[in-house]
C-alpha cells in the first residue's frame, strides 16, 4: 500500500524502510521452488518457514498487539513457533504480503504516538509503548531475519546480493 497523503513525513520514512525490507526478503527467495523447504543451518529453520514467521509477526505486533485482536490464519492448527513449513509456497507469500498490507493500512489510518490495546507478553522496558515502536521494532525483526535469508540463500545456491537492498 501506498503511503496516504494524510501520513505524517515520520509515518512515511517508517513505512518506506519497513516496505524496503520486506521487499528485500521477498526477493532474497525469487526464484526458489522446493529449496524453500530446505533447513541449511542445525536450528532446522527453512526459508518458508522464516516467511510465515515474518507473516505471523507482523499480524502478531500489528493486530494482537495494537488493535488488541486479530484476523484467524489460513490455518488454524498451526504451530506459530514452528519455523518451517508444509503449508503452499503461494499461500504462504499470500499470509505474508497480506500481513504487510495490514499492517500498511494501520499505518496509513493512525497517528504514530497512539497507544496500543493489547500487550506483547512482558514487556518491562516499555518498547512498544506506541504505534511507532511496533513499526521500528518491525523494521528491526525483519532486518534481522532477512540477515538469515541473505545467508540461507548463499548455502543453498551461491547467489548473493540479492533484492533491493
Amino acid at each position: 500500500m501506498a503511503p496516504t497523503s494524510t501520513m505524517t513525513a515520520e509515518a512515511v520514512a517508517l513505512q518506506h524502510f519497513l516496505d524496503a525490507q520486506r521487499a528485500s526478503a521477498l526477493a532474497v527467495l525469487d526464484g526458489l521452488d522446493e529449496q524453500l523447504r530446505t533447513s541449511v543451518l542445525p536450528s532446522g529453520w527453512t526459508p518458508l518457514g522464516l516467511i510465515k514467521h515474518l507473516g505471523y509477526a507482523e499480524r502478531h505486533w500489528f493486530q494482537r498487539v495494537f488493535c488488541g485482536t486479530a484476523a484467524d490464519v489460513p490455518w488454524p492448527d498451526d504451530d506459530e513457533e514452528l519455523m518451517t513449513s508444509a503449508h503452499p509456497v503461494a499461500e504462504v507469500f499470500a499470509f505474508y504480503r497480506e500481513q504487510c498490507e495490514r499492517g500498511n493500512a494501520l499505518l496509513a489510518t493512525t497517528p504514530l504516538d497512539a497507544k496500543p490495546v493489547g500487550r506483547h507478553g512482558s514487556d518491562p522496558d516499555d518498547e512498544v509503548a506506541d504505534l511507532r515502536g511496533i513499526v521500528l521494532h518491525m523494521i528491526e525483526e525483519t532486518a534481522r531475519h532477512l540477515g538469515h535469508l541473505d545467508a540461507a540463500r548463499e548455502l543453498l545456491d551461491g547467489r548473493t546480493g540479492l533484492g533491493p537492498r
